[in-house]
């Protein structure tokens, strides 16, 4: 008799507000310290700054920055006989989307700005323009990959 084992695949929730897993994704990903109140808080007001700014819908904007932001390839080190190596490596869509949503809140906590609603929506805002920080940080891991393409066959 072989035995299966039974584990649940883990289900993200959705956020109140906009019924959305990529909300939810990204307010997970604000929290600090357990407050999950104040993460809701920064983000649904900076979406509240993009939908002033751009006048389009701000779940749409946010879903065009992670999907520009997510990294198709990323490297790797790995140690070959005393030596180490950046090795490319394919990542699947989940990981990238994670990668993507913590490079988008780095670069908007490294913004200069008033506060993180105002720092976040101009961030989001330049990620769907393919313009800021986080974007410049997913061209430089692809330049990484790109560039150490010959230890492709270590992985």
């Amino acid at each position: 008799m072989s035995r299966q084992s039974t584990v649940e695949k883990k289900i993200d929730k959705f956020d109140p507000v906009y019924h959305n897993r990529l909300v939810n994704m990204v307010v997970n990903r604000i929290l600090k310290h357990g407050k999950k109140s104040l993460a809701y808080r920064i983000f649904y007001q900076s979406l509240e700054k993009i939908h002033e700014k751009t006048e389009k819908n701000p779940l749409i904007v946010l879903r065009q920055a992670i999907d520009k932001l997510t990294p198709k390839l990323i490297v790797k080190s790995k140690r070959v006989s005393g030596s180490t190596y950046q090795v490319p490596i394919e990542i699947k869509e989940k990981e990238g989307k994670i990668l993507a949503i913590r490079w988008l809140l780095e670069s908007s906590r490294k913004r200069s700005g008033p506060n993180m609603q105002f720092k976040l929506s101009y961030e989001i805002m330049d990620a769907a323009r393919e313009k800021g920080n986080a974007i410049r940080k997913k061209e430089e891991i692809h330049k990484m990959a790109e560039s150490n393409k010959a230890f492709a066959h270590y992985r």
